[in-house]
């Protein structure tokens, strides 16, 4: 089956809300788990080169496998909510699962590894909910051995960290967890961990441990919820140097230093001289910055610069008070102090859960609460100022609808992670390549949002978990900034009847869910008031302010947060439930709307002037939740699926324009006999498709708007097609392609992407009416349901003759693009 049709363009995600869920290799490519995926990102050309799907269950912890000559990573570990590790390796260019390690009955929160005999083997530890530590050898012969369990009862291990001992093959593991020390333990010959000591100090859980190599030596930094870092030095002692501590006090001329504990380990290679290694621990520094729970430590990496290897000592840290601090000592005391501090400031966040230094050590990078990474890029060409830089987005929680505007520039999606995302092309002065970004969050709401729909340009509908409705129109702020990103005249969209006396941007309310239009009066006046004192302790805590940003590439997340919100213009009343889906007519003139129903009286669907706003019709027909809705491309009839099993056909009547029953199924008539999940039209208005949980697809037609006509019982006009899998989303391409068939999208509960092609008469292919076009991948499929499938509008640009664009929204959190040949179809 053809699969090289399809091609991904464009993947919108975010971090898994886990402390361990993002790392940076040394090649330069950004792993961070996103629902049940690995996504691979490049920061430097700013898209998802990849996505991994192997997990059943949410990641936790990702982690490349790094190699000592600091050569590009070949082994990537994963740890997941379903118990399991995977061990990607990299083969032809590309990572494929190679190892699975099974044996954790919990959650894995944290997962390290390193390279052994020669990088042969690699050794894998893991830490889970389970209250245990695992040791995992996995070798190339993809078979994976649990060397040894530590058990820690009640307590937990947050997290892992692996080294090999100074000047041996040793392997040392740091564990940090709820009982505020730091654990050490050494592989002993039996391969079996030894615990030789345990670290105190931290008076919290201990969130994050991590080690590195410097000048022959250990550095271990822990950081824990009482606001610290603990930097630990672990060294090699000589013979006449390997005295415990009591005799050191003893000693009345021992210089003054830091105590020391010691332990001794027998180095496997030197077995057979029956030699045993002393090493000290000490405590270096106590890092002291942070006003909130330190979340996340990560050495800078070292690296080969002019064929030598360069080892900075420079330590970056992330904690919940939205900063992130690179720590470095002194040239001259050695005395560890604060080099960079950067952060958020406002916006609706937690704070930072990890962070990752790029090799270079010229980007730093943190992930928030809501999933949202962080970028912060040195400045290489002015004073070294640290500036926020481009970034991938998205939603953090499962997308339930999308649309593109009337226009095909821009996509909007909607979330069950509360927020309205707006995405649209980027193309850099430095890259002719087209990126998509999100430059817009018009929508950030108190309620999960459901379904939305574009009336015009620059003006939507949205619904969520409430019995409201509520329509939004553009700000000029945002109207200029799309205009500079995306490459349009500026002056011709502000010139354009959508754009005509609009505000200036907006804000919202403390403790609201409407956003406020800001005129540009507004931030005169507050401008004033800025100067003034506050005149009462209320006056502190009024609306998030809107400060107008002028954009010439996508906007960083504290942007996105507060400065690219849409004003709310109206609210619609009338539904007695949670709403649940919506539709507009290409007319722009008709809104219909419905929600959640159990019963008869609360499924009607409620059309709504789109220039009024006021209710002009309820259609009762229904007896359960209408699932899904879509107008006709002539605008001339509304079809409308329903969880009852059934659908209905409604028919625009003259001259009031009014709506009325034209076709419909019923419980005797019903072909499909599950909830019909989804519908669409042809291009063409002639005929519409519906799909539903019983796996069946089937095109409805042909239709017509003849008023003498009545059909109230309309049959299938295609053969059933069995997709295979319960069919939750389905479109019709806007356009017919080769052989003059109609092309459909089918969207699987699995996750897949399916295309068919489908011929009214059967004779343009063998005599069958469907045939298979192509499917997404298994690294190009959702690895949830599909929850809508929208093809872009015919947008004129140098690919639309040869390509078509796909979009389609996940329950696994993501949005993706599609680019399809159009020839192959």
């Amino acid at each position: 089956m053809a699969t090289h049709i399809i091609q991904t363009c464009h993947v919108a995600c975010s971090a898994n809300r886990t402390p361990n869920v993002v790392s940076w290799s040394r090649g330069g490519t950004i792993a961070f788990g996103t629902c049940n995926s690995v996504a691979l990102y490049d920061p430097q050309e700013r898209r998802v080169v990849c996505m991994l799907n192997g997990h059943t269950h949410r990641v936790n912890a990702v982690k490349w496998v790094h190699t000592e000559d600091c050569a590009p990573e070949r082994h990537l570990v994963s740890g997941s909510s379903d118990g399991r590790l995977l061990v990607w390796a990299s083969q032809n260019g590309k990572f494929v699962q190679s190892v699975e390690c099974k044996g954790h009955t919990g959650p894995v929160c944290a997962v390290d590894a390193l390279y052994t005999h020669a990088d042969a083997h690699i050794l894998v530890v893991s830490a889970a909910s389970d209250s245990t530590v695992r040791l995992w050898l996995c070798s190339d012969a993809k078979q994976a051995e649990c060397l040894h369990t530590l058990s820690f009862g009640s307590g937990f291990m947050m997290d892992v960290s692996l080294a090999l001992l100074p000047g041996t093959k040793v392997p040392v593991l740091a564990c940090g967890g709820d009982d505020s020390r730091v654990h050490l333990y050494v592989q002993s010959r039996e391969q079996k961990l030894r615990r030789v000591m345990t670290l105190q100090g931290h008076e919290d859980w201990v969130r994050g441990v991590v080690w590195t190599s410097v000048g022959g030596a250990l550095l271990l930094a822990s950081c824990s919820q009482d606001c610290l870092i603990r930097v630990w030095r672990l060294s090699a002692k000589s013979g006449k140097d390997a005295r415990t501590s009591t005799e050191e006090e003893e000693d009345a001329d021992a210089v003054i230093k830091m105590k020391e504990d010691v332990f001794q380990v027998e180095d496997e290679e030197e077995e057979e001289r029956d030699v045993s290694s002393v090493f000290a621990v000490s405590l270096e520094t106590v890092l002291a910055g942070h006003e909130n729970r330190v979340y996340g430590v990560h050495w800078q990496p070292p690296s080969y610069t002019g064929g030598e290897l360069q080892q900075p000592l420079r330590l970056l840290s992330a904690s919940m008070d939205k900063t992130m601090i690179v720590w470095a000592p002194e040239e001259g005391s050695g005395v560890w102090v604060e080099q960079v501090r950067v952060g958020e400031v406002g916006g609706n966040t937690l704070g930072f859960y990890g962070c990752q230094m790029s090799p270079d050590g010229s980007m730093i990078l943190a992930h928030a609460f809501h999933g949202a990474l962080h970028l912060w890029c040195k400045d290489q060409h002015e004073d070294g100022e640290w500036r926020p830089g481009v970034v991938i987005s998205g939603h953090f929680n499962a997308v339930q609808d999308l649309s593109w505007d009337p226009e095909g520039e821009f996509l909007l999606s909607v979330g069950s992670d509360q927020t309205t995302r707006l995405f649209t092309g980027w193309r850099r002065q430095d890259s002719k390549q087209l990126t998509w970004h999100e430059i817009s969050r018009p929508q950030i709401h108190g309620y999960d949002m459901q379904c939305l729909a574009m009336v015009g340009r620059f003006q939507f509908v949205s619904g969520a978990d409430e019995k409201v409705l509520r329509v939004f129109q553009a700000p000029r702020n945002f109207v200029e900034n799309f205009a500079n990103i995306s490459g349009n005249p500026k002056e011709k969209l502000l010139a354009s009847s959508d754009c005509a006396g609009l505000p200036e941007g907006a804000s919202t309310p403390a403790l609201g869910l409407s956003n406020k239009a800001v005129f540009q009066g507004d931030l005169m006046s507050r401008a004033q008031g800025d100067q003034e004192q506050f005149s009462s302790v209320s006056d502190q805590y009024q609306e998030s302010y809107f400060h107008p940003i002028n954009m010439t590439e996508p906007p960083p997340e504290d942007h996105l947060l507060q400065n690219t919100l849409w004003p709310e213009v109206q609210k619609l009343y009338g539904h007695g439930f949670e709403m649940f889906c919506l539709a507009s007519d290409s007319a722009r003139t008709v809104v219909a709307s419905a929600c959640k129903a159990s019963k008869a009286e609360h499924a009607s669907v409620l059309l709504w002037s789109a220039t009024t706003w006021r209710q002009l019709q309820a259609l009762p027909f229904h007896t359960l939740t209408v699932t899904q809705m879509s107008f006709s491309p002539d605008s001339r009839l509304l079809l409308a699926v329903s969880r009852d099993r059934t659908w209905s056909l409604w028919r625009r009547e003259p001259p009031a324009a009014e709506f009325s029953l034209h076709a419909h199924t019923t419980k005797d008539t019903a072909v499909h006999t599950r909830i019909i999940w989804s519908c669409d039209w042809t291009h063409d208005s002639r005929y519409f498709v519906t799909s539903s949980r019983d796996k069946k697809v089937i095109v409805w037609g042909p239709c017509t708007t003849d008023h003498s006509e009545e059909s109230p019982h309309m049959k299938p006009c295609s053969s059933i097609l069995d997709v295979g899998d319960s069919a939750t989303a389905v479109a019709f391409c806007p356009q017919r392609c080769s052989r003059n068939r109609y092309v459909v999208a089918v969207g699987l509960e699995s996750g897949k992407v399916v295309l068919y092609g489908w011929t009214p008469d059967g004779l343009a292919d063998g005599g069958q009416d469907w045939i298979s076009l192509g499917e997404t991948d298994v690294s190009q499929s959702h690895t949830m349901a599909v929850k809508r499938l929208r093809w872009r509008p015919r947008v004129e640009d140098e690919e639309a003759t040869s390509r078509v664009r796909l979009a389609s929204a996940g329950a696994d959190h993501a949005v993706k693009i599609f680019s399809i040949k159009k020839d192959a179809l």
